[in-house]
């Protein structure tokens, strides 16, 4: 069925003087006006370093991306009319390797012109007074709803550049930091330039984060915009409370690549004194800024005071993320529920056993993938923790581990498996060694529980672990886990968070309800050693005393469990209600 890609009508005898042929495709709409507003309407650009849409587009390593993807996802569904903006980075972020119990990173090359076409546009900007050519490749999602994004993947790989030109848009987050600035440079000034010479029109533009916030300084060298002229046009999500995560460069490195695109004064004045900080960039040039949880808008004004931040929690693609066995048990019982999630708070009118048939066939299905994958045989009557995300040290990957008396005395109160994945950043050594010591506790354990690594985390991993396991483990540390998604990807199949008080599921918990906290509120003020103490002591407490009772011996509370993660938490956390948020109260 073609659909009008504007106001969405089912359009079964698609009319000629109303059909328009926009980069090599063809739309039809329901009349004129239509037309018009699609080819004439102003667009959200929206930037971001990095965006996962499928497991075949290898521009995404962790948690940011995969929102980014599931942000371009809801627009399309909601009609919402967005662009994205990112690079092609086609070598990828890294294929991962185990071997021996250590992290061996390889290139991830993917072939761009396989998914999407070249447009024939290129532009052109500046690198140590080197001209660099950009060229864009375009994807076009399409959602079942008849909404329609762009996404643009900016490529440096042009016929005529320098030899390393041409690899600036290579590896996502590679290179050492002049490599890194050479790709913001790219992304936020080649992303505007690029956007004009492609012919959209922009209304706002969105930095996902501040590694496009370069954008900025294109805006005011354009037309001559003035510093509020330039405000009124840009959002700022920032997304990370840790200090690594906002790029800094020397004005020495930025003035040696960038030049002076605009006066280095004003550049202090709004990147800050010492050396430029996107991040500060971002703020001071953007009328509406947000974080991305409650708790993660209190602590970025404690790091940025003085500036006005919003807070719009983070949420997921909810059918993405909603495994077969669960999508048709919605579209059951819960017709509409894809483009409508708030539809999943009436769960509580499915039948407890078919919530149950269709958690053991999305286990079934995890078990039979991870013995493809490790040739681990998984126990399917035992209760299996999952935990899988980004490597590096606030994730604190090995909590679980802390007690390994402990943990064996649990395990014979009602056994145990668990499974891991993740990926850690090639100069992460922290991230790195906690990989290593996961396979160090796995050989410890080998004659206790089944704990099992899965190599190469990626999209169609993590759905399968998100639907697959029974409870979804998460112990970073307070307060660096910005907002987290990975829960709320699990709550959509029933899974049940067991998370550290930290980023959105101090929202999302109600305990014993919706899933189990541990350790302490964040508001009660602990030396860390403390803090930590509780923590380990209540991950293991709550496994023993409340965890494997439940899931063992009360089959009714368990399903009930699953059910409150479905109907108060999944209706919520998703992001449709993210996007609308955005959409009325930063892009209006």
């Amino acid at each position: 069925m073609i659909r009008d890609p504007v106001c969405g009508l089912p359009l079964t005898e698609p009319k000629d003087e109303f059909k328009a042929d926009v980069r090599g495709r063809t739309y039809y709409f329901c009349g004129e006006y239509c037309k018009r507003a699609f080819l004439r309407g102003k667009k959200i650009a929206y930037f971001s370093m990095e965006i996962g849409l499928s497991n075949d587009i290898h521009t995404y390593s962790g948690g940011l991306g995969v929102l980014a993807g599931d942000v371009i996802k809801s627009s399309a569904d909601l009609k919402i009319p967005l662009v994205g903006v990112t690079l092609v980075s086609s070598k990828g972020y890294l294929r991962q390797e185990i071997k021996d119990g250590k992290q061996i990173e390889h290139p991830d090359d993917w072939t761009p012109s396989t998914l999407m076409n070249e447009l024939p546009t290129q532009v052109e900007l500046s690198i140590q007074n080197r001209p660099v050519k950009v060229k864009a490749w375009l994807y076009d999602y399409q959602s079942p709803s008849g909404g329609l994004v762009s996404v643009l993947f900016l490529d440096t790989d042009v016929e005529g550049n320098a030899a390393e030109d041409r690899e600036i848009t290579s590896f996502l987050y590679g290179g050492d930091r002049d490599y890194r600035l050479k790709q913001e440079i790219v992304l936020g000034i080649g992303g505007v330039k690029m956007l004009d010479a492609a012919g959209f029109s922009v209304g706002k533009y969105h930095m996902n984060e501040g590694h496009s916030s370069l954008l900025t300084l294109e805006l005011l060298t354009k037309n001559g915009k003035e510093l509020d002229s330039v405000r009124d046009l840009c959002i700022f999500t920032t997304h990370t409370p840790v200090e690594a995560g906002h790029d800094k460069f020397s004005y020495s490195v930025v003035q040696d690549l960038l030049g002076d695109i605009i006066p280095l004064e004003t550049m202090k004045a709004l990147g800050g004194e010492d050396q430029l900080n996107l991040t500060r960039l971002a703020l001071n040039t953007s009328k509406y800024v947000n974080g991305v949880a409650k708790r993660h808008k209190e602590f970025s004004l404690t790091l940025f005071p003085g500036y006005n931040i919003s807070a719009i929690t983070n949420g997921v693609h909810s059918f993405t993320w909603t495994c077969e066995c669960f999508r048709r048990l919605y579209d059951k019982y819960l017709p509409g529920w894809a483009n409508e999630p708030e539809l999943l708070v009436r769960v509580d009118t499915i039948p407890d056993e078919e919530v149950w048939r269709a958690h053991m066939e999305a286990r079934a299905n995890l078990i039979r993938y991870v013995r493809e994958q490790s040739g681990i045989q998984l126990d399917p009557n035992v209760l299996t923790l999952g935990f899988a995300r980004r490597f590096t040290g606030y994730k604190r990957a090995t909590l679980l581990f802390s007690n390994l008396k402990r943990l064996e005395e649990i395990n014979n109160v009602g056994k145990l498996q668990v499974v891991f994945a993740g990926k850690a950043h090639p100069r992460d050594w922290m991230g790195k060694r906690l990989i290593e010591e996961i396979h160090e506790m796995k050989e410890k354990l080998n004659d206790v529980m089944n704990v099992v690594y899965l190599e190469n985390y990626g999209l169609d991993m993590a759905a399968k672990l998100t639907s697959g396991v029974d409870v979804w483990l998460n112990t970073p540390i307070p307060p660096f886990e910005a907002s987290g998604t990975s829960g709320m990807k699990a709550a959509h199949n029933g899974v049940i968070n067991f998370s550290v008080l930290d980023g959105w599921w101090v929202e999302g918990c109600i305990e014993g309800v919706t899933g189990w906290a541990i350790g302490p509120s964040p508001k009660e003020n602990l030396e860390e050693a403390e803090r930590r103490r509780r923590e380990v002591t209540q991950l293991y407490d709550k496994l023993e005393y409340l965890i494997i009772p439940t899931f063992y011996r009360n089959r009714d509370d368990w399903i009930q469990l699953m059910e409150n993660s479905i109907g108060k938490v999944a209706y919520y956390f998703n992001s449709h209600r993210m996007m609308r948020r955005y959409a009325s109260e930063a892009y209006l």
